[in-house]
């Protein structure tokens, strides 16, 4: 399979989501296109890019000649005239993407991919009012973007194996982890584990049981860590000893039957848990700015991935394939 070479993007969105993917994709040289409606659209990419140009100098010698440009339009079919690959990253409004995407489509040329960030709405919902829905599919990435290489691929019922393919091949390009889905479902496989540990969190501020802060510790400085390494399965694999993961599942298996969470429901978000959420989670940022929270997390994922990278493990694996094709492509 031959794929073309993308030069110039479009996305159809540009907030925390699309402006990840406009960071992405100027840091390769590729020039992006943004609609975007939002007034302080420019100003809000421009402070995205100036993070993201911080965050890929200390993650890696790679570099383009040129930056790729970025500019916002205020015309959806002007961000996707003309350009050799869409994006979508609008709000999760299904009935407003299927609109956008349909329009996008008939904007765009036959072959152009199209793809929507979207955390979980079904892509055969998504393709259904567009021109050539084959070569649609959902590309959702994890922020931010221009730092984290996971995207997982779903494609619709219309969607055809090329497309996918050509899709993961332009994602690896980036330096990025495509990870195919392999039957189309809500919020996909990273969305939903997240989920689950999310709808537990609730609880335990809900009971209070733990605040917002000493439930992020319990991550940050437990399982956390490990998962950066390893998923579930390999951690729990090593919990086994030398017997492994059968001796694991026989051990701890019958737990799963002990009434230690409350996935099956949540807490009602009243205004009640709502305030208590959003006060203790003020009281953990400390006066700290979006912006600099943002600075202090890519500055610790650049660390991790680079640690990683010393290993030739996961993520840091990831990075140096990347880098050994990009440099092997100048000499």
């Amino acid at each position: 399979m031959v794929t073309a070479e993308i030069k110039k993007v479009g996305l159809i969105g540009g907030g925390v989501i699309g402006g990840g993917w406009a960071a992405r994709c100027a840091l390769q040289g590729i020039d992006v296109v943004v609609f975007d409606g939002d007034p302080q659209a420019r100003r809000k990419l421009d402070e995205v890019l100036a993070n993201a140009r911080r965050a890929h100098r200390a993650l890696t010698s790679v570099s383009v000649k040129r930056e790729g440009t970025v500019r916002v339009v205020a015309d959806l079919e002007e961000a996707c005239a003309g350009v050799d690959f869409i994006q979508e990253s609008l709000p999760e409004r299904e009935a407003l993407k299927i609109e956008l995407l349909s329009r996008g489509s008939h904007a765009a040329r036959p072959d152009v991919l199209i793809a929507s960030s979207t955390s979980g709405l079904l892509p055969s919902r998504l393709q259904s009012s567009m021109e050539n829905p084959e070569r649609f599919m959902v590309a959702h990435p994890f922020n931010p973007v221009y730092l984290m290489p996971l995207v997982e691929i779903c494609p619709g019922k219309q969607t055809s194996e090329e497309s996918c393919e050509r899709a993961a091949a332009f994602y690896r390009s980036m330096g990025m982890k495509p990870l195919r889905v392999r039957k189309e479902i809500d919020a996909f496989i990273a969305d939903r584990l997240m989920e689950a540990l999310w709808r537990e969190a609730l609880w335990l501020v809900h009971d209070d049981i733990a605040t917002v802060e000493e439930i992020d510790d319990a991550i940050r400085y437990g399982p956390g860590l490990r998962w950066a390494l390893m998923g579930s399965f390999l951690v729990y694999r090593l919990g086994g000893g030398e017997a492994g993961m059968r001796h694991f599942l026989e051990q701890f298996g019958p737990s799963l039957q002990w009434p230690w969470t409350k996935l099956t429901e949540v807490p009602t978000f009243d205004q009640a848990l709502i305030e208590k959420i959003a006060a203790q989670s003020d009281a953990q940022a400390a006066g700290r700015s979006i912006r600099e929270l943002e600075r202090i997390r890519d500055d610790g994922l650049v660390a991790v991935i680079k640690g990683l990278k010393s290993l030739d493990w996961g993520a840091g694996n990831l990075l140096a394939e990347y880098e050994n094709a990009k440099h092997a492509k100048r000499s």
